[in-house]
């Protein structure tokens, strides 16, 4: 388990390099017994992920199959992982899952984290998967060692385009489940487990964004743009995936009442979002306004930063040339599934990375010495993320100043537009609370 105490700072610290990451929500207490409970969208990422909001050691449960795997057995044994038997995988080995669950017991019992997935299988259906009920056996079983009920934590993973990289990325952490009255009844109790196991996916839920079809994001994510736009409302991440998981509710409620009026309402949501998709521009974005003297402040600070910035990030686009374009396919050679592309990317594009490093650093011992040889592997890591963290703002700040002069210049237009988002926003809200429970917009 040489992995384990540093895998939590190590996964934040991956992630947040492949994705635009935001972590919202609760905080996982940070001593005693925990099990963390997740979604699973994405393979072997979202232990990385679950252990990045812990900021603890967590031991996760995970496919026996897995700790034999050429490519990652390595890593999954190094992180402490517990092996689960299913029968898919080995009907003869289902007996061993009896350790499993001790296994799981025990570690809950000396005050350690254990993290499920409880749908225990990683897909891309666009909602949560029914449960198994292993999480509820692992709780109840060992809160009759414990003594009684211990946080279970959900912990929602929503990933916009989850295979790409520097895309957004939200990881939500709920409330606890209510189980304290269920805690004496123990892992035997039938009844127990399976009621267990509803408020665990309740839990899940909440934190999480279930659509009837993914055809729907797009959709989903315009109208609670609008009406945030348009509407005072909590703008942290976790009150946004509450906001979509209401709304995709609500749609599903519109379509299986087959009301005709929420049709033409989605047209005109779907035709505005491209208008704003041409322009460059979101919701938000339309309502800001034009103040020379703010502009002007923000020209010399952006002036400033891409004076120091750019020479690095040039310096690193060209380093790391190589490397970044290699990782797509060398990632591609693995043959991946759709859930794993993003574990694979992350995986062969670290290596890739390291090895460039390290060769550089060789490099440059060679030519120049052993000092710049170890300056060379200390400043190299840093010149990559400058790079990357130039280039985020350098898409931002071009953004922002094309949009600048697109309200200097067509102020009629995006009045009008303005208009019908006002108007769209109202209608929404009409919408939504005719409907039998209406969102709870903050």
């Amino acid at each position: 388990m040489w992995l384990l105490p540093i895998f939590s700072p190590l996964s934040r610290f991956a992630l947040r390099v492949f994705y635009r990451l935001d972590v919202t929500g609760e905080r996982v207490p940070p001593r005693g017994p925990v099990l963390l409970v997740a979604n699973h969208p994405n393979s072997l990422l979202d232990p990385a992920a679950v252990a990045a909001v812990a900021g603890r050691p967590v031991r996760f449960l995970a496919k026996a199959p897995l700790f034999e795997h050429g490519q990652v057995g390595w890593l999954v044994r190094g992180a402490g992982a517990i092996p689960v038997y299913r029968k898919q995988d080995d009907p003869a080995a289902m007996g061993a899952n009896h350790d499993t669950f001790c296994a799981a017991h025990e570690a809950l019992a000396a005050g350690d984290t254990v993290g499920i997935f409880p749908e225990g299988i990683s897909h891309t259906s666009p909602s949560l998967a029914p449960l198994k009920t292993g999480a509820a056996r692992i709780a109840l079983g060992a809160a009759a060692r414990i003594g009684g009920a211990f946080p279970v934590v959900p912990v929602g993973l929503v990933f916009r385009e989850k295979e790409s990289f520097r895309s957004e990325g939200m990881l939500v952490v709920g409330e606890p489940v209510a189980w304290e009255d269920l805690a004496a009844l123990g892992e035997g109790d039938r009844a127990a487990v399976g009621e267990l196991t509803d408020r665990i996916a309740d839990a899940i839920r909440r934190v999480t964004i279930n659509l009837d079809r993914w055809e729907d994001a797009p959709l989903l994510e315009a109208a609670e743009s609008i009406f945030s736009a348009e509407t005072p409302a909590d703008p942290s991440p976790a009150a946004r995936v509450r906001r979509m998981r209401e709304a995709a509710a609500s749609l599903a409620r519109l379509r299986h009442d087959e009301r005709g009026p929420w049709t033409a309402l989605a047209h005109e949501v779907a035709e505005h979002a491209r208008s704003l998709q041409v322009l460059g521009m979101t919701p938000e974005q339309l309502n800001a306004g034009n103040r020379a003297d703010l502009a002007a402040r923000w020209f010399v600070r952006q002036l400033a930063f891409f004076a120091l910035g750019v020479p690095i990030a040039a310096a690193g686009a060209i380093l790391f040339f190589i490397p970044y374009r290699a990782t797509r396919p060398a990632a591609a050679m693995t043959k991946p599934s759709h859930d794993m592309l993003a574990t694979s990317k992350l995986l062969v594009g670290s290596v890739i990375h390291l090895v460039w490093i390290a060769a550089l650093a060789a490099l440059a011992g060679w030519r120049f010495g052993i000092v710049a040889g170890f300056a060379a592997l200390l400043a190299l890591p840093a010149v990559g993320l400058v790079t990357l963290h130039v280039r985020d703002r350098w898409q931002r700040a071009t953004g922002e100043a094309k949009r600048f002069l697109l309200r200097a210049r067509r102020r009629r237009t995006l009045d009008e537009l303005c208009a019908r988002q006002r108007e769209l926003a109202r209608r929404l809200n009409a919408l939504w609370e005719d409907t039998r429970e209406p969102l709870a917009f903050p």
